[in-house]
């Protein structure tokens, strides 16, 4: 297995200019180099030439060691508005967090907040843009809400008649699928559309399958290019360059968030506010274990769960190598034992959008084992899969 690494920045900062190989980018396994979709600047520029262009993106939207739009700029292309999804532009707002719009301090350009209470661009923030280029990294996972405005970008273009060129990025989450798929029951911005918690897809190829699923309101149609990683394949292992928020600061915390986000949902802290978020958890009143932790005030968590309490817990953080093959449920279901009963507290209902379902927190409750819980969602994973097949790209 591979390991991937971003190169080849010119002297201007910029990625040299990359000749496509094979556009479905299944290149030869002898390629030691990966390039994301930003970096094959003239597979894209020639659509953004001579037009207005809307960037929606954030601080993971990186040419090399430039942002996307100083790039663009550099390259003489009109960028004339800015869209930031969940944490912002600049990407350094908590989870939730009021997002407000505003301007770029570097570049000056207007930035419009696609997070809160405008999580769809509305027809006079498209105006006069011809056409929107979307550049974020994402994780892989249904709840990390990227993919949702992505959803919201592709429906508000389409409904104006504008195109969207998405540049495709790896997921590090991409070589294993798992998890129950959302009942449309329980659809939320932290769970737009029928798939499981993991899903094995690029940002990229998730575009597609939500416009070949007839997933946009209406089922309309969004004139959607996305341009393809090169050297990529889903079972690669891939170590992002910049954090994609501001708690997922590491490999090993990307790997874990899929089975520790739904801890978020409890009375159950994942270790934000302190140096390891998503890399261990904890509670007061768990018995005493070996390790335990502070929660505080800081970079990315403004106010924790438990602040200032000692959290009896289990850190994870014993293998900067550990790599995901399945969502793990033994910290749901050790939480949920050592708290006899104290797990959730008002919480049930954001908890159930996450877990995509109303069946989990009484299987739980109930007492099922792990391997009893995955039994109940083997038949919709399975059919998943194979809408699935039909949107994969580097396989």
């Amino acid at each position: 297995m591979k390991s991937i690494f971003i190169l080849l920045i010119s002297s201007c900062g910029h990625s040299e200019p990359i000749k496509a190989l094979e556009e479905s980018a299944q290149i030869e396994d002898t390629m030691d180099l990966m390039y994301v979709g930003a970096e094959r600047t003239e597979e894209y520029l020639k659509f953004l030439t001579g037009k207005k262009v809307g960037v929606v993106g954030n601080q993971s939207s990186l040419i090399g060691q430039v942002h996307l739009v100083d790039s663009l700029i550099s390259l003489g292309i009109n960028v004339t508005k800015v869209f930031s999804p969940e944490h912002g532009f600049r990407g350094n707002a908590d989870a939730g967090e009021h997002v407000k719009s505003g301007k770029d301090i570097k570049t000056g350009l207007s930035i419009v907040s696609l997070y809160g209470s405008n999580k769809k661009p509305t027809v006079s923030q498209l105006k006069g843009i011809d056409v929107i280029v979307f550049d974020i990294q994402d994780v892989g996972v249904r709840f990390y809400t990227y993919i949702s405005t992505l959803h919201y970008v592709m429906e508000a273009c389409a409904e104006s008649n504008i195109p969207v060129i998405v540049l495709d990025r790896p997921n590090p989450n991409g070589h294993y699928v798992d998890g129950p798929v959302l009942d449309m029951k329980y659809k939320s911005f932290v769970g737009m559309h029928p798939v499981p918690i993991v899903y094995g897809m690029t940002i990229g190829e998730y575009g597609s399958m939500i416009n070949g699923e007839g997933w946009l309101a209406n089922q309309v149609k969004c004139d959607y290019t996305m341009i393809s990683c090169m050297g990529y394949s889903h079972q690669d292992t891939y170590s992002l360059p910049v954090a994609p928020s501001p708690n997922l600061r590491s490999d090993l915390s990307i790997q874990l968030y899929p089975s520790l986000c739904l801890l978020e949902a409890t009375t159950v802290t994942v270790g934000r506010g302190t140096d390891g978020p998503f890399e261990r958890y904890g509670h007061p009143d768990f018995p005493e274990t070996e390790f335990s932790f502070v929660p505080k005030s800081g970079y990315g968590s403004k106010n924790p769960k438990h602040k200032g309490k000692v959290c009896n817990g289990f850190n994870l953080n014993d293998s900067s190598e550990y790599r995901a093959s399945k969502l793990d449920f033994s910290f749901l279901v050790t939480s949920n034992h050592l708290l006899d009963g104290k797990l959730f507290v008002d919480q049930s209902k954001f908890f159930n959008l996450l877990a995509g379902n109303g069946r989990l927190i009484k299987q739980l409750a109930d007492g099922m084992s792990e391997e009893e819980i995955r039994a109940t969602w083997v038949e919709e994973l399975d059919a998943f899969k194979e809408i699935r097949k039909k949107y994969l790209m580097y396989d």
